[in-house]
């Protein structure tokens, strides 16, 4: 295979990746989440969000269609579980300004790392990524992706500062309006795709 290949496949792969996981767009989320995080500890989370989706990746990339298969599940499956886990998590926030996890690690892991930053649309482009480009292509990109999405994790710290206490707490209850939203779309395309609509 020639570099020139290779190169493109790559770049193909961390476009893709990027903008199926929005990590531009779920930052306000993200900061929402976060809020009243300090510096270190918010920092620790996005770096167990992206830890997360590389982990789901990687497990999908390489076992994904057995998965699918031993257990019957379809992408619309995910997409309808991710929007009800989603659409809890975004009346929790409205109704009491916060999510409340047993373990402040949690939301770095749900609903951060998943399904927000690697959901159904994620998963779904590394398992067709794999089939049409060379498997260190995909490997290659992905990294180069969420190594992208940790510079903006990394920067968000200094947005969030400029927006201050007033601006962070709009952004929390914006950011569960999203959340909802995410989640009734997520539910939407999996019933739609399952009726045949």
């Amino acid at each position: 295979m020639m570099m020139d290949s290779f190169v493109i496949q790559v770049i193909k792969v961390a476009v893709a990746l990027f903008i199926i996981t929005d990590s531009i767009g779920n930052l306000p989320i993200f900061m929402g989440l976060t809020d009243g995080l300090a510096k270190g500890e918010r920092r620790k989370l996005f770096n167990t969000a992206l830890l997360t989706g590389l982990v789901l990746l990687a497990a999908f990339g390489f076992a994904g269609a057995l998965v699918f298969s031993l257990f019957d599940l379809t992408i619309e499956d995910l997409k309808i579980a991710g929007g009800v886990l989603l659409f809890l998590i975004a009346v929790e926030v409205l109704l009491r300004g916060k999510v409340v996890f047993e373990h402040k690690e949690d939301i770095g892991v749900v609903p951060m790392g998943c399904p927000l930053m690697v959901g159904p649309g994620a998963i779904t482009t590394v398992l067709v990524m794999l089939k049409i480009y060379d498997f260190y292509a995909v490997l290659a990109g992905t990294a180069v992706c969420f190594f992208i999405i940790w510079l903006i994790l990394f920067f968000s710290e200094s947005i969030y500062r400029f927006l201050g206490r007033n601006g962070a707490l709009i952004i929390t209850k914006i950011s569960a309006i999203l959340i909802a939203a995410i989640a009734v779309r997520f539910i939407r395309q999996g019933v739609m795709a399952i009726l045949g609509l």
